[in-house]
């Protein structure tokens, strides 16, 4: 699978040292790397379909400072989805009323029927991609109907919505962001983690030192704004626990990569 990284702070937070951490576990996940590092106004990504150890870029990238109130990474261990750039997270796009989203994802959906409309619209070929392009459609949908742009308990009661869903039978965990909320959602046990401090909150697939990290809450949305959590969604209990023939179905996909 892939892991996670997320920071959501009440000020600019410079980030290169849990992520030189993070990206040092590109070895187990060697397919690719990203990051977003998000604002209100928009949203910048940089991506490689590269191991990141291997990167001269992110090299370069982490000797400076990388500053910002919310940031994304990823390191890929592709499953669905060749090993391209198209592929690599974070995904990114704006809404129908300009609002800037980008959105990381470790998991497999493995039945969610109202992503198959997607398989001929995106650009890569993974299912994380579609399961972006579904959120960013039920938003536009969603301000299509008000006439306006949602409110964040709108915005945060339709995404519960659709992880309530979407999780059944399926592992989903993923973190995005409109450069003010960090949403973030974990339904596979022991597969996210958080730490706060001095007004920011760091979040990783695995925790990054030995720091007081505390698992996620679990099998619900959690919103962040401004390094606390401020709201926390339905309990779905839609845990996903692997299973032999999952495993079977994945690696058979691997292969033919």
């Amino acid at each position: 699978m892939c892991e996670l990284f997320g920071i959501s702070s009440s000020k600019r937070y410079t980030a290169n040292k849990y992520l030189r951490e993070f990206y040092s576990h590109s070895i187990r996940h060697p397919h690719g790397w990203g990051l977003a590092c998000a604002s209100r106004s928009c949203v910048k990504i940089e991506k490689e379909s590269l191991q990141a150890s291997k990167s001269n870029y992110l090299k370069e990238r982490l000797s400076l400072p990388i500053c910002c109130e919310i940031f994304l990474a990823h390191i890929r261990y592709a499953t669905i989805g060749n090993v391209e750039y198209r592929n690599c997270h974070p995904f990114c796009g704006k809404d129908n009323k300009g609002v800037c989203w980008a959105m990381i994802h470790n998991g497999t959906i493995f039945d969610f029927p109202p992503l198959n409309v997607y398989i001929k619209k995106q650009c890569g070929d993974t299912d994380s991609e579609r399961v972006f392009l579904y959120f960013l459609d039920r938003i536009n949908s969603a301000q299509n109907k008000k006439g306006t742009k949602l409110s964040f308990e709108e915005k945060f009661d339709l995404f519960d919505n659709i992880v309530c869903h979407m999780s059944k039978d399926n592992k989903l965990n993923l973190l995005f962001t409109d450069g003010k909320y960090l949403f973030a959602h974990c339904n596979c046990k022991n597969t996210l983690h958080y730490l706060e401090k001095n007004g920011t909150a760091i979040l990783s697939t695995t925790p990054l030192d030995n720091k007081n990290w505390k698992p996620v809450p679990f099998t619900r949305l959690i919103a962040f704004h401004n390094g606390k959590i401020i709201q926390t969604g339905s309990n779905h209990k839609n845990e996903y626990v692997e299973s032999p023939d999952d495993m079977k179905l994945l690696y058979s996909i691997f292969a033919n990569l």
